[in-house]
């Protein structure tokens, strides 16, 4: 199995991933012109896809969803929630290539087990997701207030995951955006921190994560190196040395590394 986000960020986020023989996308939110061609700066050609998988309606996560779908025929999986919320974002989409889960409950594509899971953030039904094949574990977890043990429970012992860490506090608290959207962002429901995610980082480390990829970071509130710096240092602070977990940032405007997830 491997892993490439094409796109993480507060402005559009698309990620890709491959796996016995069969790759897909989880979120489309940019424009479909803009991921087909990151998609084939990675290798893959839109025809390729098995299909889209959808954490949640906000349009920096579905933009791209229709166009992609109509276009290439490609099924959207989605939860009930989401395809409520999303649909009159992304347009008609035929009958044929809708796909409904369950959260909580997992199913396979191809050979890859797929296990969406709840996450707290201001959207109909949000979700992160776990895939596993063979004995590899990939996670997907943006897009939340917090992180609860049950979130945990979830990611305990990937190989990778990939984890937001959206902005840094005293530059969203210092910066132009209205106080509601301040609050939003800070709240319960809203997103990650890097003090968060280095939080959460350090707890997986006690069970069995030692690589992350820090994902989903503000344009306006934060920075590569300083989410990094920020995380880093919470797990020093905690006794992990850089040598026992491996730590790289996804771009919010270019296409990242493909990671190889043994």
């Amino acid at each position: 199995m491997w892993f490439c986000p094409l796109y993480s960020g507060s402005s559009g986020n698309a990620l890709l991933i491959a796996a016995d023989g069969a790759a897909f996308l989880v979120d489309a939110g940019l424009p479909g012109r803009v991921v087909a061609d990151a998609l084939a700066e990675a290798g893959v050609a839109p025809e390729q896809l098995s299909g889209l998988l959808i954490t949640h309606e906000h349009s920096d996560h579905v933009k791209g969803v229709g166009v992609l779908a109509r276009r290439y025929g490609l099924p959207v999986y989605a939860n009930a929630g989401t395809w409520r919320g999303m649909l009159p974002l992304i347009g008609e989409i035929p009958s044929a290539q809708v796909r409904m889960f369950e959260t909580e409950r997992d199913f396979y594509l191809g050979g890859v087990n797929v296990l969406p899971f709840k996450t707290p953030h201001d959207a109909n039904e949000s979700v992160g997701f776990v895939f596993r094949c063979g004995g590899s574990k990939l996670s997907i977890l943006t897009d939340a207030g917090h992180v609860s043990e049950r979130m945990l429970d979830a990611v305990a012992g990937s190989s990778l995951i990939l984890i937001e860490s959206n902005h840094d506090v005293d530059m969203l608290k210092a910066g132009r955006y209205p106080y509601p959207l301040k609050k939003r962002i800070l709240g319960d429901f809203g997103h990650l921190s890097n003090d968060a995610c280095g939080a959460a980082l350090t707890a997986l480390y006690g069970r069995g994560v030692r690589r992350a990829v820090l994902g989903h970071l503000s344009r306006e509130n934060n920075f590569e190196s300083l989410a990094l710096e920020t995380v880093r240092g919470a797990l020093r602070a905690s006794d992990i040395p850089d040598e026992a977990f491996a730590l790289s940032v996804a771009h919010r405007d270019r296409v990242g590394e493909r990671y190889q997830i043994d």
